[in-house]
């Protein structure tokens, strides 16, 4: 069970029956690079140490793994380990803990990427072969175009696995057929990239918008596949934020906590 007791509620739109849901925090990561590339406009002099998130979303008979972190071996040398790529110099890793040893595998039901960048699919390779994951066709496919691969920093050794069960998902999904947990399609930040919403009052938002902030003012990061696609899809969180729901950003240091997470 998940440390604390914060649930949220919603009714079974057939049966009526209440939904219990509970959402964890785990830290599986951080990473530093200058400012400007984590938010346009910031002085590229500075730098700003990001925490890297994943959740456990736990239901009556589900329990969730909303991402996978970094891998440990991103924190010796970054370059090498994704086989040379010199973008990965730009930044700097720290991991306490990688998560499989923060979560019993045994009891996860299945694994949900929100998108194939290194810090959200690192650590996937760590968890066993036999859990099912759930991705965006068109993230999938955009995994495995060379050219896109290029354009969005994807490292195919992070999820490239023929043995997995992949389950994918074409736009917003209902994942457990409930409405309890439904996948919202979010692309921009890459091209099939998904948030996640629980019981209508908490949305992950991932890296629609790395701070909160983000959803207002639109300083993304400088990389995307398209600034203008995410615009649009950081309109619709904000849309569902001043609806009174809850959105969670992706990297927001004065936000993340590890631990329970609550709506309000």
């Amino acid at each position: 069970m998940l440390a604390g007791d914060r649930r949220r509620e919603r009714a079974n739109p057939v049966t009526g029956r209440m939904l219990l849901v509970k959402v964890e925090m785990l830290n599986v990561g951080w990473m530093t690079a200058s400012a400007a590339i984590w938010r346009q406009g910031e002085d590229p002099e500075k730098s700003i140490r990001f925490p890297v998130p994943a959740y456990i979303v736990e239901t009556d008979s589900e329990r969730i793994l909303i991402d996978t972190g970094l891998h440990p071996g991103i924190c010796g040398d970054a370059s090498t380990f994704y086989g040379g790529a010199e973008t990965m110099s730009l930044f700097s890793f720290e991991l306490d803990q990688p998560i499989d040893e923060q979560v019993d595998a045994t009891t996860i039901t299945k694994i949900v990427l929100t998108h194939l960048h290194w810090d959200h699919a690192g650590g996937l390779s760590l968890l066993p072969s036999n859990l099912p994951v759930v991705v965006q066709r068109r993230e999938w496919e955009a995994g495995s175009d060379a050219d896109s691969i290029k354009r969005n920093f994807f490292f195919p050794r992070d999820y490239a696995d023929d043995e997995r069960d992949l389950i994918l998902v074409d736009g917003d999904h209902d994942l457990l057929g409930d409405g309890s947990i439904e996948l919202l399609l979010t692309p921009g930040h890459t091209p099939g990239h998904q948030s996640v919403r629980i019981a209508e009052d908490l949305v992950l938002g991932a890296d629609v918008a790395y701070f909160a902030s983000s959803l207002d003012d639109h300083r993304f990061p400088a990389f995307a596949d398209d600034h203008t696609v995410q615009r649009a899809s950081a309109e619709r969180l904000r849309a569902l934020r001043d609806g009174g729901a809850r959105v969670i950003p992706g990297h927001d240091p004065d936000v993340l906590r590890p631990g329970p997470v609550g709506s309000g």
